[in-house]
């Protein structure tokens, strides 16, 4: 489903502990890191589609998460030329996006990444809240500035400031080339593992 302007609806998750650090995942095959994501079907409404996501890249159910807010409207990034399919019938240049911050009520051993034959992710880690945007691939890093700072006064009552910060970066207003700093804003580096977290 693509709609007129080229952009295909899409859901995205900031799955978020109580101690304000959100999943982080790498896609299988590839060394690249992000939040879940996944497209709409035409008969399904946002709320939907982000459960059924959910469900799909990291095998929770509803009962394990508390929707804690969205994004009102789209939120859009277009994808880099070399991504572009143009030999389809529907040319899909970007994602436009719903963004949902939920938080983990359920056991981290709930988190499962091989339900589907076709998983999306093969390792994940609790990070910083802001880490995500000095490290998702640079395309992305506008829709992410942008939900992060929406879903932030939200994951912010619930963490406290010390977990989710005011954002020391200037807002990000295009896709072009941006500097980060290459840890995140409290110093701490992101948990490792393999379905487990070190604190």
């Amino acid at each position: 489903m693509i709609d007129p302007d080229g952009y295909r609806p899409n859901v995205g998750i900031v799955l978020m502990r109580p101690d304000g650090r959100v999943f982080w995942a790498r896609r299988v095959r590839r060394d690249g890191w992000q939040f879940p994501q996944g497209g709409m079907n035409t008969d399904e409404t946002p709320v939907e589609a982000m459960y059924r996501e959910l469900r799909e890249e990291t095998g929770l159910l509803p009962e394990h998460v508390e929707v804690l807010g969205a994004t009102p409207g789209w939120l859009r990034y277009r994808l880099p030329q070399r991504a572009i399919r143009r030999n389809e019938r529907q040319v899909c240049i970007g994602q436009k996006q719903v963004w949902f911050l939920l938080r983990l009520v359920g056991d981290e051993t709930h988190l499962r990444l091989d339900l589907t034959d076709s998983p999306e992710f093969d390792h994940w880690r609790w990070v910083d809240f802001w880490y995500p945007l000095e490290h998702v691939v640079m395309f992305k890093r506008s829709v992410y500035d942008r939900a992060l700072r929406h879903l932030a006064p939200v994951a912010r009552r619930l963490a406290g400031t010390h977990a989710v910060p005011m954002p020391h970066l200037p807002e990000l207003r295009n896709e072009g080339p941006t500097r980060f700093r290459s840890r995140s804003r409290t110093g701490r580096k992101p948990d490792d593992g393999r379905g487990t977290a070190k604190n």
